[in-house]
């Protein structure tokens, strides 16, 4: 692995008096692909030089078999083909052989795509997705984006996408047809663990925000900070969203990295070297020979600061790096649930037609050599949400109604009975005293008080669900209550 730097430039400080100034630094470029797809786009970090090409020479016996097919396909297949395509799908196979879900290559649309959400917003549903087990799979919904409105949650599956199956298919495929223009409808079938059954899901695609960090004081001097990925600005948005709260009067800080997919590595250094003091490890990178670099502290911040973090299933990668990093070098306890368990790195390979190799080239381990690939970091308090916050989102395109029977209708009576409306049963048979309880919901809401939910009376449903959520945030909680000691 070369050991190249790059220097990085020098976020601006807010004042003379302010909170955090983050300070040039360097660090290898290694290529840490944290997240996989945000709405037909994977967030990665770019490269200070692309690689030197690979030249193939001399006697190479092992691409004869390889030579011979191209040549066979080339000249007695039926019908001419394209000889582009023939050498982007031998590439391709290559890297599925890898079975592999951080390994990718991407034609120069899918590459472009690949690119785009660096440096601006773009249009989606603002859902990461990847590739596992043949199966398309939830990350994590970005903060106020379609596919948090409509309900998507970590680790749901992608079963098809417009009625278009997506088994099997690579996560850079899916996104192609997941992502659209701005006002588009999409349509995805989703299951969810532990769930019965599936659920069509429409999602109206939208310009999707590159805001990252969303501050606000909760109280008796804390404060909360929510990261939703790690883009190009996050941490000069944290740094003044940091300098906001100090000002207002911040003692002490929650940190959110929960549903955070990740994002840039660098990111990840600037914002875990605010919280760890100077000197001490964030993480290490491992290459296939075992050799070992370690990513220091650059500390531009205030380590002293009283910190909690809260994580989830979808904190992955540079989340998990900066989890990790405080708590291993800073003694800072997380709380919440298990993280997703991302952790290798990889590195992109662009080629001069606009086509990109992106595999994976190392792995990451925690200050203390853990390899948390697979296994997730388990927070010391370990806080579950309430059972209604994983419920099955319903199509609202169905209408849900008197005498039927179903799973969509189950998922409805748990959110009525959840929001304070009691349909009487929640065994997914709608009866009477559940008209009931969807007539007197509607009437509350000034919506057409019929008993059939269906339309805005769904969407209502999820959205005052969704609500109740936050509200009675246990995890939020119980952060703040072990903060609290912390600032003693």
């Amino acid at each position: 692995m070369d050991e190249q730097h790059v220097e990085k430039e020098e976020a601006t400080p807010v004042n003379n008096s302010g909170f955090i100034r983050i300070k040039k630094f360097h660090f290898f470029t290694i290529l840490l692909l944290l997240v996989v797809v945000t709405a037909g786009i994977t967030t990665f970090s770019l490269a200070a030089g692309k690689e030197n090409a690979v030249t193939i020479g001399g006697n190479r016996p092992e691409f004869n078999k390889l030579y011979t097919a191209f040549d066979t396909l080339q000249n007695r297949y039926f019908k001419k083909v394209d000889q582009h395509k023939l050498i982007n799908g031998a590439i391709n196979g290559m890297v599925q052989a890898l079975d592999d879900p951080y390994s990718d290559f991407m034609n120069d649309t899918e590459a472009k795509n690949f690119h785009q959400v660096i440096s601006s917003s773009f249009e989606g549903i603002g859902a990461e997705i990847q590739e596992k087990d043949g199966h398309i799979v939830i990350v994590s919904p970005i903060k106020g984006s379609p596919a948090e409105k409509a309900g998507l949650k970590p680790n749901d599956v992608v079963l098809s996408v417009n009625g278009k199956s997506v088994q099997g298919m690579s996560s850079s495929n899916a996104v192609m047809l997941i992502r659209g223009k701005k006002g588009t409808k999409v349509e995805l079938t989703i299951q969810r663990p532990g769930a019965e059954g599936t659920t069509k899901v429409p999602i109206v695609r939208d310009e999707i925000p590159i805001q990252t960090v969303y501050g606000e004081m909760v109280g008796n001097g804390i404060a909360k900070v929510q990261i939703t990925t790690f883009s190009t600005n996050t941490s000069k948005e944290l740094v003044q969203t940091l300098n906001d709260l100090n000002k207002k009067g911040m003692k002490g800080l929650v940190l959110d990295l929960r549903q955070n997919p990740g994002g840039l590595l660098d990111q990840a250094v600037n914002i875990s070297s605010l919280f760890v003091p100077k000197g001490k490890i964030l993480f290490k990178v491992e290459d296939r020979n075992g050799n070992i670099k370690e990513q220091l502290s650059q500390n531009g911040g205030n380590p002293t600061l009283p910190l909690v973090v809260l994580i989830d299933k979808g904190s992955a990668s540079a989340s998990e790096i900066t989890a990790a990093a405080v708590r291993e070098s800073a003694g800072v306890p997380l709380v919440g649930e298990k993280s997703f368990g991302k952790g290798t790195v990889q590195t992109v390979q662009d080629y001069p037609d606009g086509s990109n190799l992106k595999y994976t080239m190392a792995k990451w381990l925690t200050p203390k050599g853990n390899w948390i690939h697979k296994k997730g970091i388990m927070p010391d308090y370990n806080v579950a949400l309430p059972s209604y916050a994983s419920l099955q989102v319903i199509n609202p395109d169905m209408g849900l109604e008197l005498s039927n029977s179903s799973n969509d209708v189950k998922s409805a009576q748990q959110m009525l009975k959840a929001i304070g409306y009691d349909p009487g049963r929640t065994d997914g048979f709608f009866d009477e005293k559940t008209k009931a309880a969807v007539v007197h919901f509607q009437k509350d809401n000034k919506l057409e008080a019929n008993g059939v939910l269906t339309g805005k009376s769904t969407l209502k449903l999820m959205d005052l669900l969704r609500v109740k959520i936050q509200k009675n945030d246990t995890q939020l909680q119980k952060a703040v209550e072990v903060l609290k000691t912390r600032m003693k």
